[in-house]
């Protein structure tokens, strides 16, 4: 039997363990994540394990709801401490959850504890953790985990304030339109009061997005990141499009769906014109329960995946842009892991296409396993661009040390069975889990 959370941990083979070793030490590029640029900026200290833990994390409220928790110790009033408790009274039943192994790894990695954590142990834990963590600050953090970039997610209106290159990391924003796709007053309002003009066209609003958008590549941004429940319709053309945005505030679903399509091409071309990344997250149905909604609001752990994901929707988007020259860079995420054969498939089609790390749902052992063997066998696995964190925690860099581990087990898998060479596995290793994602990003060393 193994230590716990030992040095083995995931690693099934000698060759496993041989090639875990070559990455463990890598350098970090986290090219998707929420984390807050201006806590990187400031120097931001915890108070204690739980705002660390619990201040913003979904996945941790969604699993405390899971096993029974009032909302009280999730969302609600209760202080820092008793809603760790009641992490830690629910902990040893997320046996096989993600949610596990990061937990005991970031004990692990951040503060030397290799105790299970639970009920019992909670608070000696608290006070171990919580008397280093008065001595560290997030970039400490950061450099504890050889983070060299951060991209993080921004609104188009944001001033942008607080990305730079702080000790060994570099910040740089990511433009996410999101909200200004909606076309909503305030949304627009803000855009144009940022871009220096009115919004009152749809020439109007391509203009500020523009604007906007090279101001963002004045702070360094190299990616850019669309959200979406579903993919984007076929282009409806300028005089459709200019029509739609004249009456954008009694527009039906569809018609917002249109628009939206023009906008998100506009948009595609204007990345591919400056050399950018554009990432599509897709497959999200959110907010699912709507008595829940008003008491907890947005990203609080009631989102799920769609179960349908029209991918032929993505052959005609690249189509449309690539008849335009307008084809940028372009990683796919989608939540549903049903369609990532289509999306790898997909990828040989057309240049420059990447099938994404598993997201959300699908960061687990096993869900990050069979995405990478999905990509392998549609794909190729050596074009992989590794991991990210895709959270709001700065503790979730642990999240890099779990998907070397897997992948170390699974490609150690093809090593020990003699069907791949151990030489060309280390440097298939290197490249998945660092110098990949440099060279699509253009990071220069």
């Amino acid at each position: 039997m193994k230590a716990f959370f030992g040095d083995g941990l995931l690693l099934n083979s000698p060759a496993a363990e041989t090639l875990y070793r070559e990455v463990a030490d890598l350098p970090i590029i986290d090219y998707h994540c929420h984390l807050n640029e201006k806590e990187i900026r400031d120097g931001h200290k915890f108070a204690n394990l739980g705002e660390l833990w619990l201040g913003g994390d979904h996945y941790k409220w969604r699993a405390m709801r899971l096993c029974g928790v009032e909302e009280f110790y999730i969302t609600g009033e209760a202080d820092d401490y008793a809603k760790y408790l009641k992490y830690a009274e629910i902990f040893p039943q997320l046996c096989g959850n993600p949610l596990y192994y990061w937990t005991q790894l970031e004990l692990k990695l951040l503060f030397g504890i290799t105790e299970p954590f639970c009920a019992e142990s909670a608070p000696r834990i608290w006070a171990a953790a919580n008397e280093q963590l008065g001595r560290m600050t997030v970039n400490d953090l950061l450099r504890q985990f050889r983070v060299e970039y951060v991209a993080t997610t921004d609104d188009p209106a944001s001033p942008l304030e607080a990305h730079g290159v702080y000790g060994g990391t570099e910040v740089r924003p990511t433009f996410r339109p999101d909200r200004m796709l909606t076309c909503a007053p305030d949304a627009l309002r803000e855009l144009g009061e940022a871009a220096g003009l009115r919004v009152e066209t749809l020439d109007d609003m391509k203009e500020a997005l523009r604007r906007r958008l090279i101001f963002f590549r004045s702070k360094g941004c190299r990616i850019a990141d669309h959200g979406m429940d579903f993919l984007p319709l076929p282009d409806c053309g300028e005089v459709r499009a200019a029509e739609l945005f004249a009456r954008r505030e009694a527009l039906t679903p569809h018609e917002v769906a249109e628009l939206n399509a023009h906008l998100t091409a506009y948009l595609a071309g204007l990345y591919a014109g400056e050399g950018m990344v554009m990432q599509l997250h897709f497959g999200t149905f959110r907010n699912v329960n709507a008595a829940a909604f008003p008491q907890v609001g947005r990203d609080a752990g009631y989102d799920v995946m769609r179960s349908v994901v029209n991918t032929d929707a993505l052959v005609d988007f690249f189509n449309t842009l690539e008849g335009r020259g307008a084809l940028p860079k372009v990683i796919l995420y989608s939540l549903n892991p049903g369609c990532v054969p289509a999306l790898a498939a997909l990828s040989g089609a057309f240049p420059n296409i990447r099938v994404g790390a598993a997201w959300w749902f699908n960061d687990t052992v096993q869900g990050i396993r069979r995405q990478l063997e999905t990509v392998a066998e549609y794909a190729a696995l050596g074009t992989s661009l590794g991991m990210l964190t895709d959270s709001r925690s700065f503790a979730s860099y642990v999240r890099f040390d779990f998907f070397r581990r897997i992948l170390a087990d699974m490609v150690g898998g093809y090593v020990e069975r003699g069907e791949f060479d151990p030489k060309q596995a280390v440097e298939l290793m290197k490249g998945i889990c660092y110098g990949n994602i440099r060279a699509f990003l253009g990071l220069k060393h």
